[in-house]
């Protein structure tokens, strides 16, 4: 199948695109999935096609291509209880004077502005957050009631579908990456979420086993369950202990690398991820898209890390049989 190997630049923000191509290039990608932030691609310059014809030439000029962009950060603000951290992330237009219901209009209006910038550069997927109104209530007491989900999945519902409208006319999908503190962190609050959206194609997933494995959610499971909702793959590994910890599952407000933590982002082939069965579960639904290098780990030279995942991920990846092992025997 020869999946695209790609590097997501989220984390490589601090450099210029000029730099994190030519870097990416000596790594061993074929493209980048590039952030909506830091110099990388600047969703309101990219409403003009002269922008995004110069971003594929910067690309090329490294032998690089792209088939994604991410907005996770804008796409956090539209349904989040919005405070004093979300300036921090934000484009000072969208953060603008904080009031958080006019924050969330903005970020909204920049959601839709990213389709539109999506389809000038030529790509069919935009990945990202939603935000969740309802993620401080996961585990509360007081007791939460029913009506207080419901409401928190409307909500979502009420936020997103213009937005998605306005995806649908771009010819754009959006892919959420599933994740805690968004509206949908496992297998069943991503059914959920699908439902309060009436399972409109233009909201699918941005798979990524890291944020699965150590909540102990069957990441696998997830992949056949969502076939065709697979919108998007993150190769991104992470560790989680075998034995009990001082800070469990919800970290114990620590930071990461405290060696009292349950888990911890790994590079690639380096955590507990089984991607040997990703990979079969991503054939057998028939993912052709790229498989795109989210690359963190506290602990290691993200150049040297960087460097082994696009080597991981090459050897990794494999197409399918198509034929029967044992065809052969077949006399008819």
């Amino acid at each position: 199948m020869s999946r695209h190997v790609t590097l997501f630049t989220g984390q490589w923000a601090d450099l210029s695109l000029d730099a994190v191509a030519k870097k990416a290039k000596s790594f061993g990608y074929d493209g980048l999935e590039l952030a909506c932030w830091g110099d990388h691609f600047n969703v309101t310059q990219a409403q003009k096609k002269k922008y995004c014809d110069d971003r594929h030439a910067l690309l090329a000029k490294h032998g690089l291509k792209t088939w994604a962009i991410s907005n996770h950060l804008v796409g956090q603000a539209v349904c989040d209880n919005i405070d004093e951290r979300h300036k921090a992330i934000l484009p000072a237009h969208v953060w603008g004077n904080g009031k958080p219901e006019e924050v969330r209009k903005r970020a909204a209006e920049e959601m839709i502005k990213t389709a539109y910038a999506a389809k000038n550069l030529g790509v069919k997927v935009v990945n990202g957050f939603t935000g969740s109104k309802i993620w401080s209530f996961l585990y509360s007491f007081p007791p939460v009631s029913d009506a207080q989900i419901e409401d928190g999945f409307a909500d979502f519902a009420k936020r997103w579908n213009p937005i998605l409208d306005e995806f649908k006319k771009a010819g754009v999908r959006f892919a959420l990456e599933v994740h805690p503190t968004e509206i949908a962190f496992d297998i069943v609050s991503a059914e959920r979420a699908l439902k309060a959206l009436k399972n409109r194609p233009e909201f699918g997933f941005n798979y990524d086993p890291s944020h699965l494995g150590y909540q102990g959610v069957d990441y696998v499971r997830f992949i056949r369950k969502f076939a065709d909702r697979i919108y998007h793959v993150h190769m991104k590994d992470v560790h989680w202990s075998s034995q009990l910890t001082e800070a469990g599952v919800f970290g114990g407000h620590t930071k990461f690398g405290d060696s009292r933590r349950f888990w911890e982002f790994r590079s690639l082939g380096r955590g507990s991820v089984n991607f040997e069965e990703i990979i079969r579960a991503l054939n057998d639904i028939q993912y052709a898209g790229p498989l795109s290098v989210e690359w963190e780990d506290i602990g290691m030279d993200r150049e040297h890390g960087a460097t082994e995942a696009a080597a991981f991920v090459r050897k990794l990846d494999f197409s399918p049989s198509k034929v029967a092992f044992d065809a052969a025997f077949d006399r008819k």
